[in-house]
């Protein structure tokens, strides 16, 4: 049999064999079985004064002795049938190595567990979170860098972001200078985790590379201007890209044999191949074989909107990165905070159903109940709004409620300042996410078939909230779909298959052959896919187009008053000092 193995930081290994079948599986979950010994809760240390937001490195390396050995319990074979490992990890987090890290990786002694051995390789034993938000300065440097965000945009695939790589390293370097000066290699937490399993300094990958907002998408290296800004001289840049080291820039090759580590603790054999891993993003658009004009929806506690794209048209609003395994395509993302737990809060003010389980029932319903942007009639004007519990990125605009109205056909927006039911809220929600992914993914979209206006061919639905035929059906009517609305059936765990695909790639293709030729040859809608919700809905698809400008206005209007306050509350504190 022959097996290959993905293993996801913070969830769970995956097993599949040639025929794509999942044969194994396991799982860690930190808080559960780590919270009490670490102090984390979700996974991570929050520091609201200062909005940092990091990972302990050891439970991390513990976790994962952990989960194989879970993962040998489930197998129907031993580990020793496994023939290749690639990973798919959250992104934008770094690992810092001291000069020792080379030395420890190599001779691993199988009789002690890694958090009692690579803590000592370490030269940072915290690594930052993509929650986190303490780099606004390193953002706003980055922004300027290259004359603006949109020029960032274009030279890296995004604007600066709080979580982004080549910020938090600005930051770090600022303030723990001697810990900067003892690091060796900054790992991706994609190249870290590789490189545990490989015994050896691993490369980062093609695609997770392009969350730092240090390649230059276009000459495909390192954007030398924003390395010298990161590090704070061109002199110090040349020093950070040799920490950094080069990416892998083929995502099927193959990196080396298995550490003979987790050969004789796990029993793996030692022909195992380490193939690049790559992040969690990238390895969910390879969970099927997802075509132009495909869409995949994430619906966790952050929503994602994912596309794989041959166009290349940046904006600082949303994310360009490489293909993890196709040469001149993209993936375009958005990635927004207010989800799942944003829905779950507008859920909670409903009244929970007597003998409903869950308050989502009444949820559903009132969705159900209520038309298309509140709107009853054709001439009643159409209902919108923003829910943002946390501070959103899509657009970066702070925690608040706002609710407007328009006409029909978008004119005339006006803010209502005593708000409407709750029940309308349930629907307004599930409307606003939809229409912000429509708003800004407008531009990669045609028409696939004469007749119909531009919309995605598929959308696949994944996460906990693909499960709710109430918003799958809401997704469905304002973001389209001519060929219908599926959720892809894989659990919560489409990066994990995304990259246990990756790594069969690697490991059987033929020459030249594609990673969409390879799978697409093994790959059954039966079993994979389910169809829920038709999609595109002539009449109505329109009406939410119609008021797309207004939405867009929405946006805009909150950000400039509050930019404003911004600038007024500076003045204020001149003054007083």
């Amino acid at each position: 049999m022959i097996l290959v193995t993905i293993v996801f930081v913070s969830k769970a290994p995956l097993v599949v064999d040639s025929d794509l079948k999942v044969k194994g599986e396991a799982k860690v979950d930190f808080d559960k079985d780590f919270g009490h010994k670490y102090g984390i809760k979700k996974g991570v240390h929050v520091y609201e004064e200062t909005g940092e937001v990091y990972a302990p490195v050891a439970m991390w390396l513990e976790s994962v002795d952990l989960v194989l050995d879970r993962l040998a319990e489930s197998m129907p074979v031993p580990l020793s049938h496994i023939r290749g490992i690639s990973g798919s990890c959250q992104q934008h987090g770094s690992v810092y190595w001291n000069g020792n890290a080379y030395e420890i990786l190599h001779h691993l002694d199988p009789r002690l567990p890694l958090v009692v051995q690579l803590p000592q390789a370490l030269s940072h034993q915290w690594s930052p979170n993509w929650q986190d938000q303490s780099t606004q300065a390193e953002c706003d440097a980055f922004d300027a860098a290259l004359g603006g965000r949109q020029k960032l945009a274009e030279v890296t695939g995004s604007g600066a972001h709080h979580r982004f790589t080549g910020t938090q390293i600005m930051r770090l370097k600022k303030d723990l200078p001697d810990m900067y000066a003892k690091t060796a290699h900054i790992s991706l937490v994609s190249s870290w985790l590789a490189s545990v399993f490989l015994g050896a300094i691993a490369p980062m990958d093609v695609s997770d590379v392009c969350g730092m907002n240090l390649w230059d998408m276009s000459r495909q290296t390192y954007s030398e201007p924003l390395l010298e800004l990161a590090a704070g001289s061109k002199r110090d840049a040349l020093n950070l890209r040799k920490k950094l080291g080069e990416p892998c820039l083929d995502g099927a090759a193959v990196l080396g044999s298995i550490s003979p580590y987790f050969v004789d603790r796990h029993g793996f054999h030692p022909d195992c191949q380490i193939t690049p891993f790559t992040g969690d993003n990238p390895g969910t658009i390879l969970a099927l074989p997802l075509r132009p004009l495909d869409a995949i929806v994430s619906l966790g506690t952050s929503t994602t909107f994912l596309m794989n794209t041959p166009k290349y048209k940046p904006d600082g609003a949303y994310h360009f990165f490489n293909h993890p395994t196709t040469d001149g395509h993209y993936m375009f993302m958005l990635c927004y905070k207010n989800g799942g737990l944003a829905r779950e809060r507008v859920r909670d003010q409903l009244p929970k159903p007597e003998n409903g389980p869950t308050g989502w029932e009444n949820f559903n319903k009132a969705i159900e109940n209520t038309p298309a942007l509140g709107a009853a009639k054709e001439d009643d004007r159409r209902k919108l709004g923003l829910y943002f519990y946390l501070t959103e990125v899509v657009p970066n605009i702070r925690a608040g409620t706002w609710r407007y109205t328009c006409e029909p056909d978008g004119s005339d927006l006006q803010e209502v300042k005593g708000g409407w039911d709750k029940e309308t809220d349930a629907r307004v929600i599930v409307e606003s996410q939809a229409l912000s992914m429509r708003l800004r993914s407008q531009n990669l979209v045609e028409s696939t078939r004469p007749g119909l206006p531009a919309q995605p061919r598929r959308i696949y639905l994944v996460g906990g909230g693909s499960l709710n035929p109430a918003i799958a059906r809401v997704i469905g009517e304002v973001l389209g779909g001519s060929d219908g609305v599926y959720k892809l059936d894989v659990g919560g765990n489409a990066c994990a298959l995304g990259g246990a695909y990756k790594a069969l790639w690697a490991l059987e293709r033929q020459p030249n052959e594609t990673f969409d030729e390879l799978i697409g040859k093994r790959w059954t809608e039966e079993g994979n896919i389910q169809r829920i919700d038709d999609g595109y809905r002539e009449g109505t698809y329109q009406k939410y187009g119609n008021v797309l400008g207004a939405f867009e206005g929405l946006e805009n209007k909150i950000l400039t008053e509050q930019a404003l306050e911004s600038k007024d509350g500076r003045r204020r504190s001149q003054e007083s000092a």
